[in-house]
């Protein structure tokens, strides 16, 4: 048996998942978070002898990653089983900027992570991270071949028209300030779900697909490309986010610099970690906005509004720059399980065909569900997000075509 190791670094934690390679079922995943702290902490789930899965939390100090890469193999080869043990088949790392130099996924070799050094200014905060977990996977195990899947790779297809900014050239020839888009893997694994529920080739299909979590963004897909996507340069353009703030005025950064005397970091820290729902209504949880909701805290109510009005506002640009829309498409944390945000984020979509049913709205479902009223043109589908499947995938795709 052959395994594939997926693997999303952090700068201070590790996410992981094994999957059997034929039948891409998990054989076992965790985390550990707090790295380089006083105490980590491991949690590790693992398929058993009976097809059922077990778990441990354990805690220890880990100092590095490479002790946190240790921790991962050590605990997996001791509670697999015997019948579960794998090779180790590939590692497939999760990068989350590409630039304009990886349109897909790419086996990683010296070249590579030189690639990946090079835009860490694109992503300070998130690529040096993806390239420790890559650095101390090829330590670790330099027998596995080892694959690189990027957040952006899915929407290179968006054109000049949807990727530049009204800004000087030289900006974008010589500093290469552009729409990237994030959530690609997430945008691209759902596209090819909706097109295998909905019976027909990805190539024929034109969606809108929305990523709500934490972190949120739409994306509109034409012939199953992507085509444009509300984040930008960075994560921090679009829909409104747990605590990122969205399309804003830039101008308000000037203005708040010279009236608050905030430094450019101190503006940054703000709008990536104390915006969003957070600043609206003082938490990011949508689970516990919405009980605030519906005790009658007027922010928590105000914060719901202005995070679906933003959802329908993309939707209905999406739609425009489309014109003709085959599925709606919900995934993510909240797109997943928030029945209210979905049925609010459709409120008034009537005329572009949009209409949510309310009882197949509130009915949960494991797999992907249909959620469209009998009046609606437009399908709407709730579909779980797998972007660690989608990466191991990937992985094996890129393995296989080398040989």
């Amino acid at each position: 048996m052959k395994a594939i190791l997926v693997i999303n670094s952090g700068s201070s934690s590790i996410k992981y998942r094994f999957f059997q390679i034929d039948t891409y079922s998990v054989l076992a995943s965790g985390f550990i978070d707090k790295i380089g702290e006083s105490e980590s902490r491991l949690r590790h789930a693992w398929q058993n002898e009976e097809n059922k899965y077990e778990e441990i939390v354990e805690t220890r100090h880990v100092p590095d990653h490479r002790n946190g890469f240790d921790w991962i193999v050590d605990v997996s080869t001791k509670t697999l089983p015997q019948g579960k043990k794998a090779d180790l088949f590939a590692i497939g790392h999760r990068v989350v900027h590409g630039g304009e130099v990886f349109s897909e996924p790419t086996l990683i070799d010296d070249n590579v992570i030189a690639a990946i050094r090079q835009m860490i200014p694109l992503a300070p905060l998130h690529n040096p991270a993806n390239l420790t977990g890559i650095e101390v996977a090829r330590e670790r195990r330099p027998d596995a071949p080892q694959v690189a899947v990027f957040d952006t790779a899915f929407h290179q297809t968006i054109p000049p028209a949807a990727f530049r900014y009204a800004l000087p050239r030289n900006l974008y020839t010589g500093h290469h300030v552009r729409r990237y888009g994030f959530h690609g893997t997430s945008h691209h694994y759902v596209a090819k779900k909706a097109a295998e529920h909905l019976g027909r080739p990805l190539g024929t299909l034109n969606l809108i697909t929305l990523h709500l979590g934490n972190g949120a963004s739409a994306t509109a897909i034409r012939d199953g490309k992507s085509i444009d996507t509300s984040m930008g340069m960075t994560p921090m353009e679009g829909l409104v986010m747990g605590t990122r703030c969205g399309d804003i005025d830039p101008a308000i950064l000037f203005y708040l610099g010279r009236t608050t005397g905030r430094t450019f970091e101190e503006l940054e820290m703000m709008l990536n970690h104390e915006s969003g729902l957070k600043g609206i209504c003082g938490v990011n949880d949508m689970r516990e906005i919405i009980r605030r909701a519906r005790s009658g805290d007027g922010n928590a109510q105000l914060a719901i509004e202005i995070y679906c009005y933003r959802v329908r506002k993309y939707v209905g640009a999406y739609f425009a720059v489309l014109g003709q829309v085959d599925a709606l498409v919900f995934t993510g944390g909240i797109g997943e399980n928030a029945a209210l945000i979905r049925m609010l984020c459709c409120k008034a979509l009537e005329c572009l065909g949009i209409v949510i049913d309310s009882r197949k709205n509130e009915a949960s479902s494991p797999g992907v569900s249909e959620i469209q009223g009998e009046k609606g043109a437009v399908r709407i589908l709730v579909i779980p997000a797998n972007e660690e499947l989608e990466i191991a995938r990937q992985t094996c795709d890129v393995i296989l075509r080398g040989r």
